[in-house]
């Protein structure tokens, strides 16, 4: 599923430059995230980059969306066609969020 900024967010702006695909950008009223840009992280870090750096824990799963992780990999793999991806089955806590227990909202 991808991640979407509540509007407990204060506009602070650390969460843009954390995003690997740009899908991040100042809304009218609070940040917001273009879904289909978000990858939620996955085959980048095992964390999703804009949940470990928001000082008020606005970046959360958007239950209306919800994605497999092979369709984020592949996302990631069509937004950055230069770039070299693991398998799905060489994913691991460190390049999937869905594969790391210890995340941010692994409960949600």
């Amino acid at each position: 599923m991808a991640t979407i900024i509540t509007d407990e967010c204060i506009n602070c702006g650390v969460c843009e430059p954390e995003c690997p695909n740009g899908a991040i950008t100042e809304g009218e009223d609070f940040y917001e995230i273009a879904p289909e840009l978000c990858t939620e992280c996955v085959g980048f870090h095992g964390e999703e980059a804009c949940q470990e750096v928001c000082p008020v824990d606005c970046c959360i799963p958007d239950e209306d969306r919800k994605e497999t992780e092979e369709e984020l990999l592949e996302r990631a793999k069509q937004l950055h066609p230069d770039d070299t991806f693991p398998s799905l089955d060489e994913l691991t806590a460190e390049t999937s969020p869905p594969r790391n227990p210890d995340r941010k909202n692994a409960n949600l």
